[in-house]
């Protein structure tokens, strides 16, 4: 068959979204571009697999970087060794030819439970870096989440993101007014719910970084939201500009707390409108002291695996949680998914919405933008998929009892 010309196939994949009903037909589209437009992805398909191929497209620091884990890597393989124990049962005849996975998540309305989870130093991985993130995450109508250590700052975000939804992370300053200040910075932005990250009030133990000599943040790089800032500037004897060594040691002074404890929660409510959840859950009896908190939902994750080594597998520990605290709090799920399976069987286990990390670096360092944007369409489209061939028509008829133990 001779390859149809690029207006010819434009019109045919025009004609396949027209007609799309589901996430899962994005996979038509990309075997009309095969048979009859002879293109092929230039990204695999297999999200799986991106670590792999990233490997090559990125400089090793960067590569290590995203990719470390703490200590002997323990608790990121447990992460992914937890989903690959637990296997969906299917049901069959059950009629399912459209789905629907519309949710509201902490009062963002969301066309399906998937988040971009906070990264920081996003330029590692391409010169755009959250620009291209959140632009790609708008375009999809995908919650975009700012990271406290961005190597663009919330205006500049935010810009990119439009009319898009996003929320802010927060990495909580031993320095009160830094801490103030951000939470002004990202309500103006229009970030409408706060993430507190309280599993990384120290950076651990990480010997890929350590043997490359390189911890990004002292290069000046995941730092513009500190650089940028009124209150951190107001620490420094020198512009940025002219000592950078010296504003790159204050942020190294400023940028965390170990002293973080549930008494200093109220500090949030004070200072920010929206709702707040917090990131880094594991232990039922965390959980049900973020309930007596009063905080509006938390986030099970281990940092993906980037914190503790030997520490449990979030996977492992969401279960648990969801039974324990039931609709008391909104439980949303992070580490070790690199599927559209992994994330209907976090669903199953409870997550109202799963955030997706590493996946999206890996789309961006190979392709930016465009990369950013694959990825995600190829985790919906199985996830679409996966939920159809289970025998579901949507992500709200997923219980636990669908997923067992190998």
């Amino acid at each position: 068959m001779t390859p149809l010309t690029g207006t010819q196939m434009d019109q045919i994949i025009g004609r396949v979204r027209s007609i799309a009903k589901n996430y899962g037909d994005f996979e038509n589209e990309i075997y009309a571009q095969g048979m009859l437009g002879g293109h092929v992805p230039a990204i695999t398909t297999d999200v799986a697999a991106l670590e792999q191929v990233a490997a090559s497209a990125l400089s090793k620091t960067a590569y290590d970087y995203i990719v470390g884990a703490a200590g002997t890597g323990a608790t990121a393989r447990a992460n992914l060794e937890a989903f690959d124990r637990r296997r969906i049962v299917q049901r069959m005849l059950t009629g399912t030819d459209r789905r629907t996975y519309d949710s509201t998540v902490l009062g963002t309305h969301m066309p399906a439970p998937l988040i971009i989870a906070p990264m920081g130093v996003q330029t590692l991985a391409h010169p755009d870096g959250e620009l291209a993130t959140a632009r790609a995450a708008a375009a999809l109508e995908l919650t975009y989440i700012h990271s406290t250590q961005a190597s663009h700052t919330f205006e500049e975000v935010a810009a990119a993101s439009g009319d898009g939804s996003r929320w802010y992370q927060l990495y909580w300053s031993n320095d009160r007014a830094i801490r103030e200040s951000f939470l002004h910075r990202a309500k103006i932005a229009g970030y409408t719910t706060l993430v507190l990250t309280v599993d990384t009030t120290t950076v651990s133990w990480r010997p890929r970084d350590l043997d490359n000599g390189f911890l990004p943040f002292l290069a000046q790089q995941g730092v513009a939201n500190y650089f940028s800032d009124p209150a951190f500037l107001a620490g420094l004897a020198k512009t940025v500009e002219d000592d950078p060594l010296a504003a790159a040691l204050h942020f190294s002074e400023v940028y965390s707390d170990p002293t973080l404890s549930w008494d200093d929660l109220p500090f949030l409510r004070d200072h920010w409108e929206g709702p707040i959840t917090l990131k880094g859950i594991v232990a039922v009896e965390d959980a049900r002291r973020a309930i007596d908190s009063g905080v509006d939902g938390l986030i099970v994750s281990n940092h993906g695996g980037r914190q503790v080594d030997g520490a449990i597998a979030a996977l492992d520990a969401l279960d648990h949680i969801a039974a324990a605290v039931g609709d008391d709090i909104t439980v949303l799920f992070d580490s070790g998914i690199r599927s559209g399976a992994d994330i209907v069987k976090a669903l199953a286990l409870g997550a109202r919405a799963v955030l997706i990390g590493r996946p999206v670096l890996f789309g961006l360092g190979l392709g930016g933008r465009d990369g950013v944007e694959h990825v995600l369409r190829c985790l919906l489209a199985e996830m679409d998929l996966t939920i159809a061939l289970s025998g579901y028509a949507s992500h709200r008829d997923l219980r636990p009892d669908m997923i067992t133990l190998r």
